[in-house]
């Protein structure tokens, strides 16, 4: 069963409530369902401070561990960090509540220590672990959560280019080529949609700043002009890269399909290319499809440096789609 964001926050409000909470829990979903909003929210509630707060880290007896190193993964001494911190004295008899995000981005040794804390859980603590793919964490970790698994807004509509890309992947599965011209192709394929985005952000952008100029042309003085043009360069570059985030995103959803094929949840979110998914499952094992995953969360992280946006594609889908 997957719950909405208001469903799951007062699955957790009855449970702490009826002094039935548990000691951890496992809340999961596509990126979008609201996984740091329901920790956030609830976390606040428990400790009498503002979702906010929490979420800036700034709230009191609330600590938040996420991927920090230069290989973005959640290392060991992270872990210990937390660790430390839940053993201290809270004031105020608040909880204290270790949010993990992108819980499944633990190093071994760093999950292998985590699991020590959920064995023995400090006292009066509270442990939310966030993951966008729960399949990729340890079992012995997952029997000791509980999952509340979260589901997409219905109102969050698939881009043009995503739907795109989600029928380029599935024709390509169809297809009987070898793997590098596979891997060629894809990257060629998400390099168009790109272009497309930005040639239509940039449009769009252009248009505006086109009619801000018509109407105030008589009213302002030229900087004004030149104010606006800088506005709508940052402006087109930010709604890019956010477009670009959740094209990424798509492949992630992708892969998180293969992954649940081979360890059989049976859970599709992609449903239209449940053929597709199942097809490339049964041609890889479990740790082939995780390190493909992990391929595209380095593809993930170099898009946000000053690295080349074309390179940058061609080397991580050799990797993943090859």
């Amino acid at each position: 069963m997957a719950f909405s964001t208001d469903s799951a926050l007062q699955h957790l409000q009855r449970a702490h409530k009826l002094n039935r909470l548990a000691h951890a829990y496992l809340i999961s979903g596509p990126v979008g369902s609201g996984k740091s909003i329901v920790a956030a929210r609830f976390a606040a509630a428990l400790n009498k401070t503002t979702p906010g707060e929490v979420l800036r880290g700034q709230a009191p007896d609330i600590f938040i561990t996420e991927p920090a190193s230069r290989s973005r993964r959640i290392v060991v001494e992270q872990v210990r960090n937390l660790e430390r911190s839940l053993q201290l004295h809270a004031s105020d008899n608040r909880t204290k509540i270790g949010i993990i995000r992108d819980a499944d981005r633990m190093q071994s040794q760093a999950a292998n220590a985590f699991l020590k804390t959920l064995e023995e859980p400090p006292q009066n603590s509270l442990l939310l672990l966030l993951t966008t793919l729960p399949e990729a964490l340890p079992e012995t970790i997952l029997s000791r959560c509980l999952n509340l698994a979260l589901e997409i807004p219905s109102e969050v509509e698939r881009s043009a280019e995503e739907k795109e890309l989600l029928r380029s992947l599935s024709a390509f599965t169809e297809e009987k080529r070898s793997g590098i011209e596979t891997a060629y192709s894809v990257a060629q394929a998400i390099q168009r949609l790109l272009d497309s985005i930005r040639e239509r952000i940039k449009t769009e952008h252009a248009e505006a700043l086109k009619g801000e100029e018509a109407r105030y042309r008589n009213t302002t003085d030229g900087a004004w002009l030149a104010e606006r043009e800088d506005y709508y360069k940052a402006l087109s570059e930010s709604v890019y890269r956010e477009r670009r985030s959740r094209l990424i995103e798509t492949l992630f959803l992708w892969w998180a399909d293969v992954l649940r094929v081979k360890v059989g949840t049976g859970a599709h979110h992609l449903t239209e290319c449940e053929k597709a998914t199942t097809k490339i499952a049964q041609r890889m094992t479990t740790p082939e499809v995780l390190k493909r995953i992990r391929r595209l969360e380095e593809l993930r992280d170099h898009l946000n440096t000053t690295a080349q946006e074309a390179l940058v594609l061609e080397v991580a889908c050799l990797s993943v789609f090859r």
